[in-house]
């Protein structure tokens, strides 16, 4: 037989149970804004009165869309590291690695690497869409596609974060004007300076074009070798991956499509 749990004892224990999950909110919120407290006290009080009739029903909120959809990520929910953070951890890489981070050749490489690293992820503090956002409208009635080709990038594979390279192409049918043509390659730049999958990176530079350009049609190519194919794993040098997205006219007609490749493909001389 089972002894029938003291109820004293029980509201003793749930009500410690509640304090501790009220301290581990506080804990939590440090950094948060005064709306994400709100919202957090919310949460707190819907998972601790789940069962509770006294309490009113609280709305689910709709997901937010993921971040690998999202432009721009938002910051880290627990903020962001600090440059010495960042340094201890590169630290830590290399005493994993089996090297000691104290020795003269690797007593400066935490700075290094970290440093490094705002250059090679500085596209996370780029906006794509201003980047767009002037259009030059006199082009004497220019209203044929504009082509940019071969536009080199450097990327880094979300994966296993090792770079993979390539060239992208990009093709727009203007109607409000033209941008400048330097402005596609930081587009590119931008997406691509950041933690990436090939097919991610070409439907977002595709998805800028098209929603601050408007333009009739705009296609995307991006061909790239990738590091982690080719260092690790399989172990295969010299293998191409090619992602494309068409949208407007170079969707819905072939030919364009055609005529897209074919100005890509055609090689100088």
């Amino acid at each position: 037989m089972y002894a029938k749990p003291d109820s004293t004892t029980m509201k003793a224990r749930v009500a410690k149970a509640g304090d501790a999950m009220d301290a581990a909110l506080k804990s939590l919120s440090y950094g948060m804004s005064d709306d994400e407290r709100r919202m957090s006290a919310v949460g707190l009080q819907g998972m601790r009165g789940a069962n509770d009739p006294g309490l009113p029903d609280i709305a689910p909120d709709i997901a937010p869309l993921p971040e690998s959809a999202q432009r721009v990520p938002n910051e880290v929910a627990l903020g962001r590291p600090s440059r010495q953070e960042a340094e201890a951890a590169v630290r830590t890489l290399l005493r994993w690695a089996g090297d000691d981070p104290t020795r003269e050749g690797l007593i400066d490489t935490p700075a290094r690497v970290v440093k490094a690293y705002e250059q090679i992820f500085g596209g996370y503090r780029a906006d794509a869409d201003a980047l767009l956002e002037r259009v030059f409208e006199e082009v004497e009635g220019y209203s044929d596609a504009v082509l940019v080709r071969d536009i080199p990038f450097y990327s880094h594979c979300e994966h296993h974060m090792v770079p993979f390279m390539g060239l992208a192409h990009i093709a727009y049918y203007p109607t409000k004007g033209v941008v400048g043509l330097s402005k596609l390659a930081r587009v590119v730049d931008a997406f691509a300076r950041r933690l990436q999958t090939q097919e991610t990176m070409t439907a977002q530079i595709a998805d800028t074009i098209e929603s601050i350009l408007q333009p009739r049609g705009c296609a995307v190519m991006v061909e790239a070798e990738h590091l982690c194919m080719a260092m690790r794993g399989v172990q295969k040098a010299g293998v191409s991956t090619i992602t494309t997205q068409f949208r407007g006219v170079y969707k819905n007609d072939p030919s364009e499509q055609v005529r897209f490749l074919t100005f890509v493909r055609n090689q100088k001389g």
